[in-house]
């Protein structure tokens, strides 16, 4: 769980330790949103936030029902990228671009056949009560697995590159990997085209070993996936993925069934050009160790205790843990840990992105940038979306939910926080504020909602600016959007209905809404407008 520092509790609000278990949030209805307040600046350099609007109560006013109000797509809008938009392309790691001219097959049965034309010319083979151990000194030489094993493995010691192509193999190794990769060289694991591989490792490896092995399938150098077969993976003992190199996924179905410790394990890099992941773990998802993270393109299904995607090195400073999602399909679940985080800078140029966590749903150690793409991040016990640095957004599609407070929507500290596009609806007990001197877009700061409930923003001439169906009961919400303009006024309605509309995370995005009660007004006098709620440090 991510530390806050200097963190003051406002009054009325429960401290850390006292707050209530994820279950439970602090509930004020929307018509209360509202009394304006004293608040706190996200940063120290932040300047002309204003209180905004008046404010009806049925207590002290009638409350206005309004009419039907046609929902405009929610449009976002783009400013200049910034942050990382690097994809770690490497034209080596692509198996079009080697050669390999020599076939070695080993394909396992009642017993081992083992087709071997380079005997005695640099590939030696042996294989002793299902267990092959190859030995080789020269290039260009691709292994071919096939055939089931339900006591057998698979060690490769190679002074060069090499293909390994799986072809319809299922291996179980009862006491150690079932693919073990002694060699520091690229692999090229390729999954043959219309073929179904299963690879299942031990709950316990040789202990007099002095070889480093620690997943079912391991390597000392780089493993590069392609193909468009399926590889199925269950990790016994500890991972079911382990380079300490880097790991790269170009192509193929990869499905982890279960693994003790993490789905995919790396120590310099994880980068992901396309494939399909499926994983479920009692670790983390994907950790890179002591490097970065770029994704491309994929799909990704990670269902997780600890953390689902990660870059976790913090302890050199020549190291630099970034994470970078320039694209695909990304969704996390994680019953104790954070979806996606960076110790270093995380930045999402595009992709749809669903992350649902217990701590934080995005996380980063200096600086999120946010780009592009559609984001859900929702935590029960933490902040939506937390940077221990600054943040800065100039596109996208993003809803952010917080725990109560005081656990926030979007939580810079008191740091930077920059929006110059993007489509942002935060709620949690409070938000961080955005620092009005560096924002281009306008954004406000309102009061809570209920649980399932509507909430729609419109301006005083009736052009929709927010339909949000709220996921949980809130005391804050942060909005940002091309469509709040300045110096204009807007009325906030709780309730109603929506007929023949859509929505994405909540955010509609057509139909009609047929108004509930008018809860307040506001006018955007300044870049960011204080309506209601809580602001925090």
């Amino acid at each position: 769980m991510t530390t806050k520092r200097n963190r003051f509790l406002t009054r009325g609000f429960e401290s850390r330790l006292e707050k209530a278990g994820p279950g439970r949030s602090i509930g004020l209805s929307a018509v209360y949103l509202l009394a304006l307040a004293t608040f706190f600046a996200c940063s120290k350099t932040d300047d002309n936030v204003t209180p905004g609007g008046t404010t009806t109560t049925p207590s002290t006013s009638t409350t206005t029902t309004g009419s039907s109000l046609v929902i405009d797509s929610t449009t976002t809008s783009s400013a200049t990228k910034e942050g990382n938009t690097g994809t770690a392309a490497d034209e080596e790691d692509l198996v079009a671009n080697a050669t390999f001219s020599s076939i070695v097959a080993i394909n396992f049965g009642s017993t081992v056949s083992i087709t071997n034309p380079l005997s005695g010319k640099g590939v030696t083979i042996t294989e002793t009560n299902g267990d092959v151990v190859i030995n080789a000194t020269v290039a260009e030489v691709e292994y071919q697995l096939s055939g089931t094993t339900t006591n057998g493995s698979v060690k490769i010691y190679s002074d060069k590159k090499f293909k390994l192509t799986l072809n319809g193999v299922n291996i179980t190794n009862t006491d150690g990997p079932a693919i073990n990769i002694q060699s520091s060289k690229r692999a090229f694991v390729v999954l043959a085209d219309n073929t179904t591989n299963t690879l299942t490792d031990g709950a316990a490896y040789p202990t007099s070993s002095t070889e480093d092995m620690k997943a079912t399938l391991f390597s000392e150098g780089q493993l590069i996936f392609s193909g468009t077969g399926r590889l199925s993976l269950k990790g016994n003992y500890k991972h079911a993925i382990c380079s300490d190199d880097y790991v790269r996924i170009i192509s193929g179905a990869i499905t982890i069934t279960s693994a003790v410790s993490d789905g995919i394990h790396t120590n310099d890099a994880f980068i992901a050009d396309g494939g399909a992941v499926t994983m479920t773990t009692s670790g983390d998802g994907i950790q890179c160790e002591e490097g970065y993270i770029v994704i491309n393109n994929g799909t990704f299904t990670i269902n997780v205790v600890d953390k689902g995607i990660a870059a976790t090195y913090d302890t050199d400073n020549t190291i630099d843990p970034y994470l970078t999602i320039n694209g695909g399909t990304i969704n996390v679940t994680s019953s104790a840990g954070e979806g996606i985080e960076s110790k270093s800078v995380l930045t999402i140029n595009n992709g749809t992105i669903v992350a649902k966590t217990k701590d934080d749903g995005i996380n980063a150690g200096t600086f999120i940038y946010i780009n592009g793409g559609v984001i859900y991040a929702y935590a029960t016990n933490n902040d939506g979306i937390d940077s221990n640095g600054q943040i800065t957004v100039t596109g996208g599609k993003i809803v952010s939910v917080g725990a109560a407070s005081p656990e926030e929507g979007f939580d810079c500290d008191r740091n930077r926080f920059k929006i110059t596009g993007g489509f942002m609806v935060g709620i949690g007990g409070a938000t961080s504020t955005p620092t009005a001197s560096v924002s281009t877009q306008p954004s406000a700061i309102l009061g809570g909602g209920t649980a399932n409930q509507l909430i729609n923003i419109q301006s005083s001439d009736g052009a929709e600016a927010l339909t949000f169906l709220i996921p949980k009961t809130y005391t804050t919400m942060l909005f940002s959007s091309p469509k709040l303009k300045q110096s204009k006024t807007y009325k906030v309605f709780t309730g109603g209905s929506v007929t023949g509309g859509t929505h994405v995370n909540g955010l509609y995005t057509s139909g009609t809404y047929n108004a509930g009660t008018q809860s307040t007004t506001f006018t955007t006098s300044s870049m960011v407008t204080k309506v209601g709620g809580s602001s925090g440090m």
